[in-house]
């Protein structure tokens, strides 16, 4: 399975949050699932960094790169595919991330329910 994770996942994954399920950690964990982050993601967890709504080791790059994570760029192609989602969510973080899983073809691990209302493969935290 190729996975994304959504930015939640990815920050609980890494606190070792117990707000993230067995089954999540489990397919985190399957050596062989495909897990993958967005830059997206990274890029939003900057900014709440920024915004002192996140507070993040010195180290984050280097702790984020050694995770067994594939990393996806947002390319043009993502850009195209936002203009065939409906507006069910507003936050372009997650609406990227969504173009993603559905260009790409990826499962999206999300805890978000409102990501239900796509056309794309998710699977809830």
């Amino acid at each position: 399975m190729h996975l994304l994770l959504d930015t939640h996942i990815l920050l609980w994954w890494l606190n070792d949050d117990s707000s993230l399920s067995a089954k999540s950690r489990e397919l985190i964990c399957d050596t062989t699932n495909l897990k993958i982050i967005s830059a997206a993601s990274l890029w939003e967890i900057r900014i709440k960094q920024q915004i002192k709504k996140l507070q993040l080791p010195k180290n984050f790059s280097a702790v984020v790169d050694q995770q067994p994570f594939e990393q996806l760029t947002i390319k043009p192609v993502h850009t195209d595919e936002l203009l065939h989602l409906p507006m069910h969510h507003r936050d372009p973080f997650d609406r990227m991330l969504i173009a993603q899983a559905r260009h790409e073809k990826l499962t999206l691990l999300t805890h978000d329910e409102v990501f239900k209302q796509y056309n794309t493969a998710i699977i809830l935290n």
